[in-house]
């Protein structure tokens, strides 16, 4: 497994800790190694132990463990190398000509405007087999044009079957148990639908703010950065249809059609069922913090949006005339993710609630920090009276399975990589139809001078996106 970016913060942050977890776990087996590509000039032990301080940041504590770190490092290379040079690949063609690996994996975890580049590089030095596969880390471009230039430049090299564009999302196992839930149980079959479903709320909650990646984040805003991968990709597998079989074309086949049934935007409509934020000056986590404005390296006048809630609607049998409100944001109350089925009432109600409101059934699927399914109904509680009061059969999962849950999703998916198994990654024609869906809110933002609505950090956004829910008559769960 080759990383570009191999010194970066995502491969030490995030995919070391991953493999070394794997191989903990004894998931690594066979011949290979893990070769790390990057600018620094650092010496094989210097890097070695940069990755091990970096790593033991991100590892929690009662997973650490020196014997395996020395036992997992024995894997570890390190190269500089500016990718865009063909004269630096030979030290690469000479590693890798010295394993007995049967698959060579290149992870690209660079800029994007850097995967062509790299691409034609380790094609002009040999190293592009019938085995290689290579792995793209997101945002693929800014829109849809630059985003279809990355392909066409990509798979003049590589195979579709050969290309992994990742979301780290889908590897997390409640979005794995989404999957088992419905089309592992009769159960909720026949209320996945619109006669049954009031509404499907989306959110990714993140109580930071930008932290140091002003440069990109202020070119990408929440928008690309969150709503036209991770979010949508979270929508396909709540509102996909049964694929004939686990096999990644059945899988994604499916989401495509979920995709391409998405209503597209007008003007009017991205006026009518988008908001954008951007967050001010406030309270985050018990400490007063800055506006986006007052960040590092973020001109005065930017209008980047840090806060999207979008309201999407798919036309076809199954949804039609159901809202899906997508929510993400930064400098929210808390960090979490989660998908929220809130079903219809009864449709003649004789029993009172406790506290004089009625209550929705619903599920609610946590993605982080926690991870477990909670399914909401009413129920009478002990006493003389017939009211009502909700509560909730709950499948923690790490109460319930006694064995220890992968962080983040990278280790499932890096495994799947070296597998072979494309199923939870991203295929090119959803990553075009995506952007084709996105593309008319970024435009109508673009043209719009007066920018986005403000809100206070460590809230849940501009007061605009409980109103877009009030409009159809409902509300973010957690104001119910």
């Amino acid at each position: 497994m080759v990383f570009f970016g191999g010194s970066g913060d995502l491969v030490t942050r995030k995919l070391l800790p991953s493999l070394y977890q794997c191989h903990k776990n004894n998931l690594l087996v066979g011949q290979g190694g893990i070769h790390c590509l990057g600018l620094e000039d650092y010496s094989q032990t210097e890097f070695v132990n940069f990755a091990r301080e970096k790593a033991r940041q991100f590892i929690s504590g009662g997973e650490w463990d020196d014997a395996v770190w020395a036992s997992f490092s024995r894997w570890l290379a390190y190269d500089r190398l500016d990718a865009t040079q063909p004269e630096g690949y030979g030290v690469l063609q000479e590693r890798l000509s010295r394993t007995l690996a049967e698959v060579n994996v290149f992870y690209l975890s660079t800029a994007s405007f850097l995967f062509a580049p790299i691409c034609e590089n380790l094609a002009r030095a040999g190293l592009i087999g019938a085995n290689a596969r290579v792995v793209l880390e997101k945002p693929m471009g800014h829109d849809l044009a630059s985003s279809n230039a990355i392909a066409e430049a990509v798979s003049r090299y590589f195979l579709e079957n050969q290309i992994y564009r990742i979301d780290h999302y889908l590897g997390k196992e409640s979005v794995q148990n989404l999957i088992a839930l419905r089309f592992g149980n009769t159960l909720f079959e026949p209320l996945w639908r619109r006669e049954w479903i009031r509404n499907v709320q989306i959110t990714i909650a993140e109580e930071v703010g930008i932290g140091t990646r002003s440069g990109f984040y202020d070119q990408a805003g929440a928008l690309r950065d969150m709503v036209q991968n991770h979010l949508l990709q979270l929508l396909c597998f709540v509102a996909m249809e049964p694929p004939s079989s686990l096999k990644s074309s059945a899988v994604r086949d499916e989401k495509l059609k979920v995709l391409e049934s998405l209503v597209e935007f007008s003007r009017e409509d991205v006026y009518a069922k988008t908001v954008r934020g951007q967050y001010r000056p406030g309270i985050s986590g018990g400490q007063p913090v800055g506006g986006y404005l007052e960040e590092n390296d973020i001109p005065a006048d930017s209008k980047t949006e840090t806060f999207v809630a979008i309201k999407a609607e798919i036309a076809n049998w199954r949804w039609a005339g159901v809202p899906f409100y997508l929510r993400t944001g930064k400098r929210m109350p808390e960090r979490l993710a989660e998908i929220v089925i809130n079903f219809r009432d009864v449709p003649h109600p004789i029993f009172p609630m406790t506290n004089g409101n009625t209550a929705h059934a619903r599920l609610e699927i946590r993605l982080q920090p926690d991870e477990y399914i909670r399914l909401y109904f009413n129920a009478k509680p002990p006493g003389d009276t017939m009211e009502l009061q909700q509560v909730y059969l709950d499948l923690n999962f790490a109460e319930k399975f006694k064995i220890r849950r992968p962080e983040g999703g990278y280790e499932r998916l890096l495994l799947d990589v070296i597998r072979g198994n494309q199923a939870l990654f991203v295929r090119q024609d959803e990553q075009e139809q995506a952007w084709r869906w996105v593309e008319p809110i970024l435009n109508t933002w673009a043209a719009d001078s007066t920018g986005p609505k403000t809100y206070t950090a460590g809230t849940w956004g501009p007061s605009a996106a409980s109103a877009l829910l009030s409009k159809d008559g409902f509300c973010w769960h957690e104001e119910e």
